[in-house]
């Protein structure tokens, strides 16, 4: 009998055991398969959150099929304690084991809300936009000048965020002056500016911030890539330049960057001035003029006087030989590559073609024909405004 029963028992715990090994299995199979999720949603985990309250958020927005089964594979992977505060993009068909990674490694938010900075030639936008995760791109929530504006109610409420992500967008041709008082009118940033960094050796792009960012680190960062870049044209440039070391590189590329926004025309205004170096012709480029008068502090907010054109100083091209003693702004990254490998071309002349963009010439006759064409469309555009 009692053997009888014995084997029953071990008969029953044996199939209890199986039975479980065989759940387990099922449950690793779920916790690593791919989920249900069929559009990208925003995960928030405020702080002080569990990973209890981030699976039935999980649940309800349908991203996962249990959240029991969640919360054991993080206990059971060592990382429900280590739960990071934020906002996570969950795409598409992601794994549970996908999303407790996605929650616990942290880093930078990967969706949200952030605020832009954008450092402009005319003026600095203060910009909120919010990821639309369904087609992950930004929808704009407001937009006000930063400067100039008082910030608007949307702004202040989500300064006070704490997963808000914060990035320093600075554009093409800024001058070093603008992009200081710039981070001046950003107050979370933190420190004091001693001077103002050397221009065109501040280098236009994005950079992520955070609150407490000391000011001078920004400036370090953006001189940092700016030095990398001019290295790497200055090592890849065309043989037979008229351009004697990097810091000519810098200013040429800076006069470029000033007198086209035209990604295609940067090689062919570049050989204009490139032609015109090597023939000893003077540059005779208008923003050199204009940053002798403003020394990059704003706009100049007017056409040039024929005094202005006429004045000597060490930047104005029209009067003196060759390039100017410093570059007239900061260049971006394609007009350092166009500096260093202009197109090649027979063209010493362009003007504006009232497209956006210019017209060529080789020819001083062709150069004339080009100017009365435009001289056409600026009349007909004031009579038009008329």
């Amino acid at each position: 009998m009692w053997r009888s029963l014995a084997s029953n028992m071990l008969t029953i715990l044996s199939v209890v055991l199986f039975l479980m090994a065989g759940v387990i299995l099922w449950g690793k199979a779920q916790y690593t398969a791919e989920g249900p999720l069929e559009v990208a949603i925003c995960l928030r985990v405020d702080r002080g959150a569990n990973i209890g309250r981030v699976s039935r958020d999980l649940e309800s927005a349908g991203a996962v099929r249990s959240g029991a089964i969640f919360r054991m594979g993080a206990d059971y992977s060592d990382k429900a304690g280590q739960l990071k505060a934020g906002s996570f993009l969950v795409r598409p068909g992601a794994s549970m084991a996908d999303i407790v990674d996605q929650v616990t490694r942290g880093g930078a938010n990967s969706c949200g809300t952030e605020i832009v900075y954008r450092v402009g030639v005319t003026r600095t936008l203060a910009q909120v936009r919010e990821l639309e995760p369904a087609t992950n791109k930004f929808v704009k929530q407001v937009e006000f000048n930063l400067i100039a504006d008082e910030a608007p109610a949307e702004y202040t409420r989500v300064r006070e965020d704490s997963d808000t992500r914060y990035r320093i967008s600075m554009a093409e041709g800024v001058t070093s002056w603008q992009v200081v008082e710039a981070l001046k009118a950003i107050d979370f940033l933190e420190g004091e500016v001693a001077e103002v960094p050397a221009e065109g050796m501040l280098a236009p792009d994005a950079y992520e911030v955070v609150p407490g960012t000391q000011r001078g680190a920004v400036l370090a960062e953006m001189q940092e890539v700016q030095t990398l870049r001019l290295a790497a044209a200055w090592e890849s440039r065309q043989d037979g330049l008229p351009l004697n070391s990097p810091e000519e590189l810098l200013i040429l590329a800076s006069i470029i960057e000033k007198e086209t926004g035209l990604p295609d025309e940067r090689g062919q205004v570049a050989s204009v001035f490139v032609n015109r170096l090597n023939r000893g012709m003077r540059l005779q480029t208008d923003p050199t003029v204009i940053y002798g008068v403003t020394k990059g502090k704003g706009v100049l907010g007017r056409g040039l006087r024929q005094s202005e054109l006429r004045k000597v100083t060490r930047w104005n091209t029209y009067v003196i030989e060759g390039l100017p003693i410093t570059p007239i702004a900061n260049p971006g990254k394609a007009s350092l590559e166009a500096a260093a490998a202009p197109d090649t071309s027979g063209f010493v002349f362009f003007v504006a073609d009232g497209t956006g963009g210019h017209a060529f010439a080789s020819t001083l006759e062709e150069h004339n024909r080009n100017v009365a064409e435009w001289r056409k469309v600026e009349a007909e555009r004031a009579k038009a405004d008329n």
